[in-house]
């Protein structure tokens, strides 16, 4: 078995599933954010149960439009919140919260071996912890608070090999990037993305998330990564009970295995409307831009703030660019600041952000207006995806992103 179907066979009970097949899958973690709570709260309270399945298996995060923009989100945070407060379940309140993916595996909430799943798409983020973790609707998650259970079929798996060494200012959201470029939106449709190779080993847990969060713009149902001493030292003082780690078996059949030599990859930039849309930084031509966005689920980590600092530091924002900079977290952001990130950020001009997912959804912090460019480290750059449907959104790692606040236009950071 690979080491997605091993996951799944330990959490269903069976000593072996297959592609394909249908099953009932145990959870380790429910989540669901003030978007996709309300809906599964109204239909938990339809099925007519009284608690859910384990308190401490539940989590909510209000993250997309808090602090609250408008009535609308208030009223759904509080929904929310009551909720929380009646279920004794975790949630995390603005000042404590962060953007969901990159707070719960921060919380030692995801370890390795679980199965995962969150009523929001990048759920998938946790593949990098080896968890088996992917987003469902509001109504399966409603189900699932209910039962701790859910039904699922076994995905397929596709082995990516990355082969080589990255060049400078290379990261993971390039390999991704790239790899979306190669394969397409649909290229990995309901397939678990399973990442190795002598590249992916040499990346940090911070460029890992970056990949395993974006296997969804790839069709995946999940990306998952194997287990090794780097992820074992990130989860060593986070966890507060006991996991289990899987190895694919060495006879594990796969659907497809593809292989990069990531020595021939620069970074790249996914132009409108596409995450598949991609081209090297060297090649997407003289583009002006407005805005500067470096945050999000996908690259508001703590090494994301130190490469975007790296370039930005001493400089000056450009006087046509809004450069808006959101830690993931209230620990990225406290520690952010204890390293001096934050204060070069605001001598260069740009605008800092309590934790949300804000602009990244067109909610707000940064909501585009018509012919406006933004160049984010966001995961997805779809027709009116940041504001309005006119703007455009050009997705880039921190260090393309924080070079192209400071030259007004899309430019690789060695020009810096």
């Amino acid at each position: 078995m690979t080491l997605v179907e091993k996951i799944l066979a330990a959490h269903s009970h069976k000593k072996k599933v297959s592609p394909g097949e249908f099953i009932n899958v145990r959870v380790d973690l429910v989540m669901a954010n003030d978007v996709t709570a309300p809906i599964a709260i109204k239909e938990f309270q339809r099925i007519g149960v009284d608690k859910v399945f384990a308190p401490e298996k539940v989590v909510m995060v209000p993250d997309h439009f808090v602090p609250n923009k408008d009535i609308a989100s208030a009223e759904q945070a509080k929904l929310m919140r009551e909720f929380a407060y009646e279920q004794q379940i975790l949630y995390f309140e603005v000042g404590q919260m962060g953007i969901e993916h990159v707070l719960l595996p921060e919380q030692g909430l995801v370890l390795p071996g679980d199965v995962v799943i969150g009523a929001d798409s990048h759920t998938c983020t946790y593949g990098a912890l080896g968890a088996f973790a992917t987003g469902m609707g509001s109504t399966d998650i409603a189900a699932a608070m209910a039962t701790g259970d859910i039904w699922m079929k076994v995905p397929p798996t596709i082995k990516l090999i990355y082969n080589g060494e990255l060049r400078k200012w290379v990261s993971g959201k390039d390999l991704i990037l790239y790899t979306i470029g190669d394969i397409g939106v649909d290229g990995a449709l309901y397939s678990a993305m399973e990442f190795t190779g002598e590249a992916i080993d040499a990346l940090s847990m911070d460029n890992r998330f970056t990949m395993a969060n974006m296997a969804i713009e790839a069709g995946a149902k999940a990306g998952i990564f194997r287990v090794d001493n780097k992820t074992q030292l990130y989860v060593k003082h986070r966890a507060e009970r006991p996991y289990l780690v899987y190895e694919p078996d060495n006879d594990a059949e796969y659907s497809q295995v593809i292989e990069y030599d990531v020595s021939a990859i620069e970074p790249q930039v996914a132009l409108p409307h596409s995450p598949a849309n991609t081209k090297p930084v060297s090649q997407v031509g003289n583009i002006e831009i407005n805005q500067a966005l470096i945050g999000s689920c996908t690259n508001g980590r703590l090494e994301d703030l130190r490469v975007a600092a790296q370039i930005l530091k001493g400089r000056k924002v450009h006087p046509r660019v809004r450069c808006i900079i959101i830690p993931g977290s209230q620990q990225v952001y406290l520690d952010a600041l204890t390293e001096g990130l934050i204060e070069a950020f605001i001598k260069a001009g740009a605008a800092v952000s309590t934790p949300t997912c804000g602009p990244c959804l067109g909610g707000h912090m940064g909501v585009l207006a018509a012919d406006e460019r933004c160049i984010s480290t966001t995961n997805r750059n779809f027709v009116g995806r940041m504001g309005s449907p006119k703007s455009e959104v050009y997705l880039s790692n921190p260090a393309v992103a924080a070079a192209s606040a400071i030259m007004g236009r899309i430019t690789s950071p060695e020009e810096i």
